[in-house]
């Protein structure tokens, strides 16, 4: 600061005002100390101003992966929301391990984020315990919990599960499967077997078996996911007639192994997936899926951070549904 001082010709005062208030210095001052800001390559250290204001900025967001198409949406539409009102974000991923994301998030709130937003509603009792202490709004998103930490804004995962089952069987089909990662141990995606679950529950309520549902290798699912599971229930189910998979990526990769087996999708077998990936729209034939707006999430969620960081009030916690939809394309066959 001593530098930028000097270079702009104004005192260290004046300087620590233009980086913490522009608007209150005049216009001809602000700019020659920003001049000498830029050319200095001077970056100002926040962390001392933020431990007496207890601003930093910051808002924390963790996700299951950083290569999920999804996911990326969610902090773009975050960050979209949140950069008009000077917040920035801080991300951290758990690779669907809930051990990991207990320590991620003793790391993030070590950094002190003004809130903190988590996707799906399990955790373990410390970071629960963790999460309502921190004393910051927290939003726990891509599900609805019936009863979230404070608040939640999503979709029902079960209800993604049951409006495939009844789309397969309205158009017809008996015999039905799913693909999905095994939901055992420390590392697993809890929304997708609520996907699960709820598949097998309208199953049953239509009278028909679940021995077809297979839960496959780990998460988080990939097109060589897709690929092996399909392989392995095919030959185990040679009668299958339609699949669900839990997400587009499993999806997408039993279509390509399909294909290398010489099974005609629709004709032989129809797939259907979730999360409208851009690749499920590309391959051929093109995926039916169930489409979740998760960029519009984002942008939803930071614009609650945003009213919420700017206002007093302590608001009441708050569940928001922002819905799904079935986009239908030609890996379902017409019966």
């Amino acid at each position: 600061m001593r530098d930028v001082s000097r270079l702009a010709g104004v005192s260290r005062m004046t300087v620590s005002r233009v980086l913490s208030d522009p608007e209150l210095v005049l216009p001809t001052t602000r700019d020659k100390v920003l001049k000498a800001v830029a050319d200095l390559g001077y970056v100002p250290d926040k962390t001392a101003g933020s431990l007496s204001s207890r601003r930093t900025g910051f808002i924390a967001l963790m996700l299951p992966t950083l290569t999920n198409a999804n996911f990326a949406a969610v902090a773009h539409g975050l960050t979209e929301a949140l950069r008009e009102a000077n917040y920035h974000l801080l991300i951290a991923y758990t690779d669907y391990d809930m051990a990991e994301e207990e320590r991620q998030l003793l790391n993030l709130l070590a950094r002190r984020p003004e809130a903190i937003v988590l996707t799906g509603a399990m955790h373990r009792r410390n970071a629960s315990r963790m999460l309502m202490a921190a004393d910051v709004p927290v939003v726990e998103i891509a599900d609805l919990p019936s009863q979230p930490i404070e608040h939640a804004i999503g979709f029902s995962n079960y209800q993604v599960g049951r409006t495939a089952a009844r789309y397969l069987l309205d158009r017809g089909f008996t015999r039905i499967g799913a693909l999905a990662a095994s939901p055992d141990g420390e590392v697993t995606d809890h929304r997708g077997e609520e996907r699960m679950r709820g598949f097998e529950d309208e199953l049953r309520f239509a009278r028909l078996p679940t021995d077809a549902v297979l839960r496959h290798g780990s998460a988080p699912v990939s097109f060589h996911h897709g690929a092996t599971a399909f392989r392995t229930l095919v030959e185990a189910q040679p009668d299958i007639e339609a699949i669900f998979a839990v997400s587009d990526l499993s999806a997408v990769g039993a279509v390509m192994e399909a294909q290398r087996m010489n099974i005609r999708i629709p004709d032989d077998i129809s797939i259907m997936g979730f999360g409208d990936f851009e690749i499920g729209r590309e391959i051929n034939p093109a995926l039916t899926t169930i489409h979740v707006d998760f960029r519009a999430l984002g942008l939803r969620t930071g614009k609650m951070l945003v009213d919420m960081l700017a206002s007093d009030a302590n608001p009441a916690p708050s569940i928001v549904d922002v819905g799904l939809r079935i986009v239908e394309r030609a890996s379902i066959k017409d019966r």
